[in-house]
């Protein structure tokens, strides 16, 4: 049976005659199993014709949801068991989300074309083999940061990328919605974010050394109401959506719509537009009180959008925020010394700790890139460890919570093979095996600290992914990798089975086919896949271990 990510106990009989569905076979679903009840009806009912009507409407049920505490006990609330006797499919959860993976599971077990829209043969007959699975993740932090400034992603394509996670047993979507290169969400008191900041003229073709350039104008936003879509879309599959603003770089976009928000004693911001290049831009946010109070309208909108319930933690970046602007504003001076700080980089951490303080008092939790550390974070603060594991080691040992996600392991936009043929390659190669034997958590961490690691996320950034098929073929099959080693319970990365999960994949394979998903084949790219002469940046050598 080729699953992934791989279950804790697999124990099927595949060589006896196996459980064979009637045609028309029913669900009972019990308290709390309501929403996993839907989701079977809307996704398998798709894909086998099974209007799968509730055992109260005088059917036999053939697959029965229900949530146990002895589950909960035994695996966790997001552990359950799966049972296929004589009578049908038993399917217990520890909670409504343990319920929600295991008919992930039973989606898997029934085959590729149970991942159809539609049933691919008239009348086939539906079965799976006797026995039991029983599972439960290793970490509650199971997560992609999908960049949508850069190159937007339409509200469709974020849903599809919902469903996406929801297969492969992820459970955070970080949705990276602001940098110089376009403001993605509507902010109703400062309408032009989106009006100018959403658009640019034309994008770079390839990375930042491209003489190519894309003529055409690129933007696109998502609207309040498109936001809530997603988040309730995400919260009904047990996916939380973490939102970014990224605060005081990366922010030439919100400048350009609103030239107050830079140094203006520095630069001529109103000429400003919406950065049309890759990289960091010069242009940061003045340190002043009438950004903050604009930018905690901006927050206020978005702790509206994405309710704490479902989205307890707002990323506000932190990173790369160049200094040189600051140091040749008067008005940047005179605020480090009436603040006290450590020159300029005291000035970012202020920045910082302001929103870390302002999201506290309204129940939030602050999440940022690893140079938040730098100032020093109030108790409740989270790091995102992205330039290495250094960082997410130094929040773990202070008593941080952390997620680990460094480049050097785990950004999908790095190129997955060192062969000429590969589009627009960037960074260091990271293939398949390399993802599949990313640790988590390192091994110097004490045993404390060791338990702040939340989890992990695989990070895609889209310069050089113009559209979804670039998106799915730099993410897949590497994130299904991924998805194990946060998922499963694998052993230290050098004796990880790394030729059996590429037997299993090769069923994978034939899921991401019915889902119409475009990855990267093993061989290499397809014709239709490559970029001739787009140059990328391709780092040669073994990354640092940093």
């Amino acid at each position: 049976m080729d699953l992934i990510p791989l279950p804790r106990v697999v124990n099927l009989n595949e060589d006896a005659p196996p459980y064979v569905f009637g045609p028309e076979p029913a669900l009972a679903a019990g308290p709390g199993a309501g929403g996993t009840a839907r989701w079977l009806r809307r996704e398998l009912g798709a894909a086998t014709g099974w209007d799968l009507p509730s055992v109260g409407d005088g059917a036999t049920g053939a697959v029965r949801l229900r949530l146990d505490g002895r589950v909960a006990e035994r695996l966790g609330p997001e552990g359950y068991a799966l049972t296929v006797d004589g009578s049908g499919v038993d399917l217990a959860g520890g909670s409504a989300a343990g319920l929600f993976w295991g008919a992930q599971t039973l989606r898997q077990m029934l085959g590729a074309d149970a991942h159809r829209r539609a049933p691919a043969a008239a009348g086939r007959a539906w079965s799976l083999p006797y026995g039991v699975v029983e599972d439960a993740p290793r970490f509650g932090w199971r997560g992609m940061m999908l960049d949508v400034a850069r190159h937007f992603m339409p509200k469709d394509g974020v849903l599809r990328y919902v469903d996406l996670l929801a297969a492969h047993k992820l459970n955070v979507l970080h949705l990276h919605l602001t940098d110089d290169q376009g403001w993605r969400v509507e902010i109703k008191r400062h309408p032009r974010l989106t009006e100018v900041g959403a658009w640019r003229p034309r994008s770079r073709w390839g990375h930042r050394a491209s003489p190519l350039w894309n003529e055409t104008p690129h933007g696109g936003f998502y609207t309040q109401d498109d936001i809530r879509e997603i988040v309730a879309y995400a919260a009904e599959r047990h996916i939380r959506v973490v939102p970014e603003i990224d605060v005081p770089g990366h922010s030439q976009a919100a400048i350009a719509a609103y030239p107050e928000l830079g140094n203006v004693d520095v630069v001529d911001t109103s000429a400003l537009g919406v950065w049309d290049d890759w990289g960091i831009s010069e242009n940061v946010l003045a340190p002043t009180e009438g950004v903050l109070r604009f930018y905690e309208g901006v927050f206020e909108e978005l702790l509206e959008l994405f309710p704490a319930e479902v989205s307890p933690f707002v990323h506000v970046g932190g990173d790369e925020c160049p200094k040189g602007q600051w140091r040749a504003s008067a008005v940047a001076q005179e605020r480090i010394r009436e603040l006290g700080v450590d020159g300029e980089d005291g000035l970012q951490s202020w920045f910082v700790r302001h929103f870390d303080g302002w999201l506290a008092a309204r129940g939030r939790r602050l999440i940022g890139w690893d140079e938040i550390l730098e100032g020093g974070l109030a108790p409740g603060a989270a790091v995102s460890s992205w330039r290495g594991y250094a960082g997410g080691i130094a929040a773990a040992e202070a008593g941080h919570d952390v997620v680990m996600c460094p480049e050097q392991q785990v950004y999908l936009d790095h190129r997955q093979s060192g062969g000429e043929d590969e589009p627009v390659p960037i960074g260091y190669v990271r293939s398949l095996e390399d993802v599949y034997r990313f640790e988590p958590v390192p091994a110097e961490l004490s045993q404390a600290a060791a338990a702040r690691v939340l989890g992990a996320q695989a990070n895609v950034w889209t310069e050089v992914m113009e559209n979804q098929s670039r998106v799915d073929y730099q993410v897949f099959p590497r994130l299904a990798a991924f998805a194990e080693v946060v998922w499963s319970r694998l052993p230290e990365p050098a004796r990880r089975d790394h030729t059996g999960f590429q037997a299993r994949l090769r069923g994978h394979f034939r899921r991401l086919d019915a889902l119409g998903v475009d990855y990267r084949p093993p061989g290499g790219p397809l014709p239709w896949q490559r970029r001739p002469g787009v140059l990328g940046r391709p780092i040669e050598g073994e990354p640092p271990n940093v």
